[in-house]
């Protein structure tokens, strides 16, 4: 059966006299695919590692998210147990399977509840681990997969994103080469998920409102000093 999607191409290429398989063209495709041109990459975050981990930090908080910066990994699941109290939320989370968040220190706060897998928006608060951070604009990118499932970004009400400060990096570009040199050529996840504070709209009298469309909040655990 042709799909529409065979249908419309179909039509393109007549509009255009082409066939799709003249080697030319297929060159210059392949060329580009290949070469990954850059963009544009803004000047501001183009900085030593530690003024470029300010940055980011900056950057965060001025996207109405809220940070802690914690001095290793050990000191995780305190923190979470210290924001969940605060919020006067239940000490209960979901995360997904990734390694990296299995391997914290969690008998230290044996009061967690901890749970493992995909959201189905009845969890009040996700924990995820973030593939990268980015200086330019305090963004967090998120990786689809069972380790760090993609309904944990947008279905519970908090969302708790650990990231390691080597992870920061100055800007959009380099967090694509990140994800490209981790996969290999032609190999990329799913879905990925670059995420700028908690959810938000002003469609509505151009009035602010927070988890319009995901979370209501975003909380950024960054770990360690920068690489």
């Amino acid at each position: 059966m042709t799909s529409s999607r065979d249908t419309v191409l179909a039509s393109v290429r007549r509009a255009l006299g082409v066939t799709s398989k003249e080697a030319p063209r297929r060159q210059e495709v392949a060329g580009r695919l290949a070469a990954h041109p850059a963009g544009v990459v803004p000047a501001r975050a183009q900085l030593p590692p530690a003024e470029r981990l300010e940055l980011f930090k900056d950057m965060v908080l001025a996207a109405a998210a809220s940070l802690d910066h914690l001095p290793s990994r050990d000191e995780v699941p305190g923190a979470i147990a210290t924001y969940l109290r605060a919020r006067n939320l239940p000490a209960t989370l979901l995360r997904g399977a990734d390694p990296r968040l299995a391997s914290l220190p969690w008998e230290r706060e044996p009061q967690l509840d901890i749970w493992i897998g995909a959201s189905d928006g009845r969890q009040l608060v996700g924990l995820s681990h973030a593939f990268a951070g980015i200086a330019e604009s305090g963004t967090l990118v998120l990786l689809s997969g069972a380790d760090n499932p993609t309904t944990l970004n947008f279905l519970p009400d908090h969302h708790l994103v650990v990231v390691d400060a080597a992870d920061v990096t100055g800007d959009y570009e380099a967090a694509w080469g990140r994800i490209r040199a981790a996969f290999g050529p032609g190999t990329l996840p799913r879905t990925v998920n670059w995420i700028t504070g908690p959810s938000r709209s002003a469609d509505i009298e151009q009035t602010l409102l927070l988890g319009a469309h995901g979370p209501r909040s975003l909380h950024v655990l960054l770990v360690g000093a920068a690489g």
